[in-house]
């Protein structure tokens, strides 16, 4: 395991054991994520039990700006970022664990958000509040509670490579740029929630589900390793991952470092991609 990206339920366990979470211990944050697209919101969720401590972090208000030509869940603004992040006691100094549900889809994102903008110390509870329950961990349930302090929490943006449109088409021409969505979504048999189907093309279908097992926990090192590898994510060459809009996407960028490899991530991804109607579109299965 890479410990500066994951962490297991009996980690997070002792973390907690180490002290107070949230409202009095300023080493560490444990931030809900749960989400899924279309809904219903995991405020729900997170007030039928969470892990004690945790504060709820909503995908749609927290980790995305406005939906626009940008795409469904483009970047937040860094002050409105910042500002969440200290409204749910995050500190520059200490642990964030993040987690969700199962599989981490909507948790990395909020790791990555974390990681771009600055801070040291990111983990992702593998297999999510599952794995918690698993393990036997305690529930707190309601909602949380107003004793909080405001983290002091500093946004500095840039720590992670990103790419734009153009950057995006450019590298599905000349090195690897991954789509993480459905084979289905990719090859443009169905399209569910943006008005055109398909693809960038160049782009490699590399569904982001392929990267866990049946658990929801991530997949060897090793295994992640010869899974990207044969997709092409070798020799130096440049990779970059795309989703629906952005959140998915993140998933990858993180299973492609547990595996060894630095991607960037297309924010906007299909979403913003389909918005400026001049951009070509792919469909149908990869060429060869």
């Amino acid at each position: 395991m890479m410990v500066d990206v994951l962490i297991d339920a009996a980690e997070l366990k002792g973390l907690l054991a180490a002290g107070p979470v949230g409202a009095v211990h300023r080493a560490a944050s444990v931030l809900d994520a749960r989400w899924q697209l279309g809904g219903p919101p995991g405020r729900g969720e997170f007030e039928l039990g969470h892990v004690p401590g945790a504060r709820f972090v909503d995908t749609d208000a927290d980790l995305a700006g406005q939906p626009g030509i940008a795409g469904r869940h483009p970047l937040p603004a860094t002050g409105a970022f910042e500002a969440a992040m200290r409204r749910l006691g995050v500190n520059n100094a200490g642990t964030v664990v993040v987690y969700d549900g199962r599989d981490s889809m909507s948790a990395a994102r909020c790791w990555w958000l974390l990681v771009y903008h600055g801070h040291g110390d990111v983990r992702v509870l593998d297999g999510g509040f599952a794995a918690w329950r698993a393990a036997g961990g305690s529930i707190e349930t309601g909602v949380e509670v107003a004793t909080l302090s405001e983290g002091d929490f500093r946004a500095d943006p840039g720590h992670l490579p990103v790419l734009d449109a153009d950057g995006a088409g450019a590298l599905a021409r000349r090195g690897l740029l991954l789509d993480v969505r459905s084979g289905e979504r990719y090859r443009g048999e169905i399209e569910p929630i943006d008005p055109i189907a398909g693809h960038i093309p160049g782009a490699v279908s590399a569904p982001v589900s392929g990267s866990v097992d049946s658990d929801g926990k991530w997949r060897s090192p090793e295994d992640l390793r010869g899974r990207f590898a044969s997709l092409g994510a070798a020799g130096g060459r440049a990779v970059g991952t795309y989703c629906g809009s952005g959140i998915t996407a993140a998933h990858e960028v993180l299973s492609l470092r547990l595996a060894g490899f630095e991607a960037a991530l297309y924010p906007g991804s299909w979403s913003e991609w389909i918005a400026d109607r001049s951009r070509t579109v792919a469909t149908g299965p990869e060429p060869g």
